[in-house]
């Protein structure tokens, strides 16, 4: 990091990704780091390596700074207010809008809706867009590489309108068998609904391809990207998505706040999400009108504070450049790969390709159970993930119950690669397998 201005932790912080972050160069592990205070804990006696940024991820100073500067300074209702604080945070929150819009490429800002998560976003196009357009016998078409987010949904609109689903399967190596979706996609395909990148195994997943596959049926496109646009740089024309959906709290931003990205002409058609107060533009005793795109589809005061720090956290990865925070990752997760696989008794999870996997590293030991795994690992202050990940039919496919999954990101170092080797030796160690 060249700029002094990541660790100006007073004052006017919510410049902190203005001008004078533009242009960094230089990656700089230890200077990001100096933004995270939490990185500076204990766990049960050692200095907390924290490989768990795939369920969520660290937030730098500047956007606690943030959060606690909208309270301190200029809390008030957004949109309906003519008094200053009120006009203050309406300005705030309306321009992330256009920060998220440049940062995805977005046409245009009012094509941004602010949800609580991604698992939100992908409900709001199955309750509106899906329910308006869809009839039975067409058909969705997942993978089966999903978060149990962009399963879910579906199934549930399946059994209500008798919608057909259909999956892409994945192959051992946790890539899609492709050579199957170009034979699942036809005409009877109204929506291709498909992850960015697997939170399982890290598999980058081939969107543009399928997406041009999808339109040449006439299909729609939603792309589930909670953990593609943290880790990957994101145009959505780019990736041929008519929707976009993600979370901040995955990308240094809070929790309880999440965005849909959709094509202009689309959500203009859509129906309403919830019905409230500032998704109208006028009400009478028999009916009412809609307000107009993106406030039609957010009913009720929003979560102002949180989106206005998610602005400060789009501010800090764009100072970083998409890039080169993939490129970080991607060393980890190559060093980390390079180590691990000579530990006794491990199995790793994932494509053998490294230019289609981020920053996620999915294992097993053998005769150890994930959950064992994460709490020895603990003991020894990493911090990781044991399950199936929302993901069981994924594990389906692998033929297992669970893996235990670090997670990297911007402030993960190799030294830290380093203590999870270490560490994970020590769990055959303790469970009494091979020497390690």
């Amino acid at each position: 990091m060249t700029s002094n201005h990541m660790h100006d932790h007073g004052g006017d912080v919510n410049h902190v990704g203005a001008d004078a972050m533009t242009g960094i160069r230089d990656w700089n592990t230890e200077s990001i780091r100096r933004d995270f205070p939490i990185l500076k804990r204990e766990v049960n006696g050692t200095r907390l390596v924290y490989l768990d940024n795939a369920a969520t991820s660290q937030k730098p100073v500047q956007v606690i700074a943030e959060l606690t500067r909208y309270y301190r300074d200029y809390n008030a209702n957004i949109h309906r207010g003519v008094h200053t604080l009120s006009q203050e945070a309406t300005a705030a929150y309306e321009g992330v809008r256009e920060k998220i819009a440049r940062f995805i490429g977005a046409k245009r800002p009012e094509e941004i809706i602010f949800t609580r998560n991604t698992t939100e976003a992908i409900n709001l196009v199955a309750h509106t867009w899906a329910r308006a357009n869809l009839q039975a016998g067409d058909e969705i078409l997942i993978s089966e590489l999903e978060h149990h987010s962009n399963i879910v949904p579906w199934q549930m609109l399946r059994d209500e309108r008798g919608i057909v689903l259909k999956y892409i399967p994945m192959l051992q190596d946790g890539t899609l068998d492709m050579a199957v979706a170009r034979t699942l996609i036809g005409p009877k395909t109204k929506l291709l609904s498909i992850t960015q990148m697997s939170n399982a195994l890290g598999t980058i997943i081939p969107v543009r391809e399928l997406a041009d596959l999808a339109h040449a049926q006439g299909a729609i496109v939603l792309v589930d990207g909670a953990q593609g646009v943290p880790h990957l740089a994101t145009d959505v024309t780019a990736i041929g998505a008519d929707f976009l959906a993600f979370s901040a709290h995955k990308m240094l931003g809070p929790t309880g706040i999440g965005v849909l990205w959709g094509r202009y002409a689309l959500l203009e058609a859509m129906p309403p999400f919830m019905g409230g107060g500032d998704m109208i533009l006028s009400v009478t005793m028999e009916q009412s009108t809609w307000n107009d795109v993106p406030h039609k589809f957010e009913a009720g005061t929003p979560n102002i504070a949180d989106t206005i720090a998610f602005g400060t956290a789009i501010d800090y990865l764009s100072a970083l450049g998409m890039d080169a925070v993939h490129q970080h990752e991607s060393d980890l997760l190559g060093y980390a790969l390079d180590r691990m696989v000579d530990v006794p008794g491990i199995t790793i999870y994932g494509p053998e390709d490294r230019s289609i996997r981020g920053g996620v590293l999915s294992f097993s030991l053998d005769g150890i159970h994930p959950h064992d795994i994460g709490q020895v690992l603990d003991s020894h202050g990493v911090a990781i993930r044991a399950g199936h990940h929302c993901a069981q039919p994924v594990m389906a496919c692998l033929e297992i119950p669970a893996t235990a999954r670090a997670s990297f990101y911007i402030y993960n170092t190799r030294e830290e690669v380093d203590v999870l080797v270490d560490a994970t030796r020590e769990v055959v160690r303790f469970f009494g397998g091979v020497h390690a």
